[in-house]
């Protein structure tokens, strides 16, 4: 039986493992080849690793794991949890399992896009959603903001300082008058009509509606969702928030005793959503690990 089980090896998993392993905790970290950061070609907004790709900063992280005996890896997605704090039960594929003290859920939350055509084989690379992430690379340069008015806004005020010109594009319905008055005072251009396509043209990317065509430098999408990636917390009962996230406390300790969750997949009650940041994700998953750490010496 492991110390604990980490699901998930993207930045909240991979430093839970490592925290553990330097506690000489046996570690099972199970990875499932899904990220949330898949498609990104660069990180940024991360200290020391800004502009490094996300695959380069997951190999370098399991190169340095490979040094701690207590971490096993395995490149496998866990199919179940069940079980109670002590004595948790993992399912993993070909009717195999793994026992833990311990369980860190780690394993991110999954995007669902606004239905526009192209739009998901464009992101992570021509269209984003976090301004802290690619704000900066588009300085100075024309986007689309595609979204409700509310949520553009916000985007808007963030990126209005010091991108170029931006377009601003429903996606489901057409802005009322209002939204669109309120928009142009903002000092976007508003699209009357819905975004029907997306396409990369050379470095440009074009946003078709039913009248017009805008060629920008990026897309920044206001209206997408997210959901959790894995069925886990489901599964086991966990206490969620209105954002759909897990709610954890201070050290990533879920409603069920000896689950813990970290990452973009929970935040604390005090805060409205989780940030899609890999630092904040990095630290919560130390967190969640100094967090496992107490409950096993406490047994």
């Amino acid at each position: 039986m492991y110390d604990a089980i980490v699901i998930g090896a993207g930045p909240a998993g991979l430093q839970a493992a490592l925290t553990l392993g330097r506690m000489h905790r046996s570690t099972l970290m199970l990875d499932s080849g899904q990220y949330r950061n898949g498609t990104v070609q660069h990180m940024h907004n991360v200290v020391a690793n800004d502009g490094t790709p996300p695959a380069q900063f997951r190999a370098t992280a399991r190169e340095q794991l490979a040094e701690y005996a207590d971490v096993e890896i395995r490149d496998v997605a866990a199919q179940g949890v069940a079980g109670v704090a002590g004595d948790f039960v993992v399912t993993l594929p070909g009717d195999t399992s793994a026992a833990a003290r311990t369980v860190i859920l780690a394993t991110g939350v999954a995007d669902d896009l606004p239905p526009v055509d192209g739009l998901a084989e464009l992101w992570g690379t021509k269209a984003f959603a976090c301004p802290f992430c690619d704000g900066h690379e588009h300085a100075g340069q024309p986007i689309v903001v595609l979204g409700a008015a509310a949520r553009v806004e916000h985007l808007m005020a963030m990126l209005g300082r010091f991108v170029g010109e931006i377009t601003a594009v429903p996606v489901s319905e057409p802005f009322t008058p209002e939204e669109v008055a309120s928009l142009e005072r903002h000092g976007a251009r508003v699209s009357r009509a819905v975004a029907d396509a997306v396409r990369q043209e050379g470095d440009d990317v074009r946003v078709r509606t039913a009248d017009a065509e805008h060629v920008v430098a990026g897309i920044f999408v206001a209206s997408g969702s997210v959901r959790q990636r894995a069925p886990f917390a489901a599964q086991l009962g966990l206490g969620m928030l209105d954002s759909g996230a897990i709610e954890i406390d201070d050290f990533g300790r879920t409603s069920v005793p000896g689950i813990f969750a970290a990452g973009d997949i929970a935040h604390r009650a005090s805060l409205p959503g989780p940030m899609a940041a890999v630092t904040l994700a990095a630290a919560a998953g130390q967190m969640a690990a100094v967090g496992a750490i107490q409950t096993l010496m406490a047994h």
